[in-house]
């Protein structure tokens, strides 16, 4: 059940890295909601492996966003 909350989390903290980042966003719904969820499970179990934050904690979701928007950032210096 973890690693479909996971999933959720990332599917939204795709959306907001998409949303915070600045300039051309021209990747499609599909590949931003992919990159976020790889960004939250990254992001999800680096963390926790580090000691950083529990299971379950907000900094699990802040973490998420911020994974994502990495990925997002790396994205879009790959494919320019």
């Amino acid at each position: 059940m973890h690693i479909l909350w996971t999933i959720l989390i990332g599917f939204i903290a795709g959306l907001l890295a998409r949303a915070v980042l600045p300039g051309n966003n021209s990747m499609g719904f599909i590949l931003t909601v992919v990159l976020g969820i790889a960004g939250s499970l990254v992001a999800t179990y680096a963390g926790q492996a580090l000691g950083l934050y529990a299971a379950g904690g907000a900094a699990g979701f802040i973490a998420s966003v911020v994974g994502a928007a990495v990925l997002l950032v790396v994205w879009h210096l790959v494919t320019r």
